[in-house]
């Protein structure tokens, strides 16, 4: 079945526009998922919208509404917000590029892939693409997207491009909040050059594919014991109190060394 796209409107950089789809680029489909259950009756618990006064209502009648005072709302259904017409809502104009350093990783968020719809605009996405590739830097603009304007950061990646939402300032909280009432202390220097040695050799290509869910591997263990009667019992953690941290850090680079990888023999020169 073809993926169904988040987003289908326009990438406009300047004069030259394509028509463009956006998919996500996540999947959560294989997480174990959870429902409300009875226990005395073993039956699935539904949610019914409900009207405090009149009763059950049907979902497909509601609509939502702007809480102005105490019990006082502004009614809104479909129509009104297909009214708010910014350029955003179907358009991703290019306004900036930025050298992707210049974004703190805090404010990326979700990431879509952007592909041109097939047709006459293909090729001026393949324009837009490589001029991106060329000038080496990521693109900014804007997007109506799940009912808010997000800022986008857009990227080549491939044939295509990749747009991260950008999370807005005011939703990213200010990390003095939290580390300025971190205690001030001297890190012993032999102490630091251990951890250092630590870190070169557990240092490692990034490879996504050695990343398991281990919490998710076990729950799926729990319910596979749980239905053929079983029950599974939960390995204590470890203690992790240091008492003796040159001690902990000796033990750690002791179990951290590994032989050394063997050099690839000399390629012999052609001819």
């Amino acid at each position: 079945m073809a993926a169904r796209p988040s987003w289908q409107g326009h990438l406009k950089l300047s004069l030259v526009t394509c028509p463009v789809a956006l998919y996500t680029a996540t999947s959560s489909a294989g997480d174990v998922r959870f429902h409300l259950i009875n226990p005395a009756t073993h039956n699935r618990i539904r949610m019914v919208t409900t009207d405090p006064d009149t009763g059950p209502v049907e979902r497909s009648d509601l609509v939502k509404g702007y809480e102005v005072s105490a019990g006082e709302y502004v009614l809104f259904d479909e129509a009104d917000f297909d009214k708010v017409r910014l350029e955003s809502t179907r358009t991703i104009s290019i306004d900036q590029f930025v050298d992707e350093a210049e974004i703190d990783r805090l404010y990326w968020d979700d990431p879509f892939y952007v592909v041109p719809e097939k047709g006459v605009g293909v090729e001026a996405f393949a324009v837009i693409r490589e001029a991106m590739k060329t000038a080496g830097k990521i693109a900014l603009g804007q997007l109506v997207l799940r009912g808010k304007e997000r800022q986008l950061a857009l990227e080549v990646h491939g044939k295509g491009l990749v747009a991260y939402t950008l999370r807005a300032h005011d939703e990213v909280k200010d990390a003095d909040d939290f580390f300025d009432d971190i205690p001030e202390a001297k890190a012993d220097p032999d102490m630091v050059e251990i951890a250092a040695r630590i870190i070169a050799q557990k240092a490692a290509a990034f490879d996504p594919t050695r990343f398991h869910d281990r919490y998710d591997e076990a729950l799926r263990e729990m319910i596979a014991a749980k239905q053929k009667g079983g029950v599974v019992s939960a390995p204590e953690p470890d203690d992790t109190n240091v008492v003796d941290l040159m001690a902990a850090l000796k033990a750690s680079l002791k179990g951290a060394a590994r032989p050394a990888a063997k050099k690839a023999a000399p390629k012999k020169k052609a001819g």
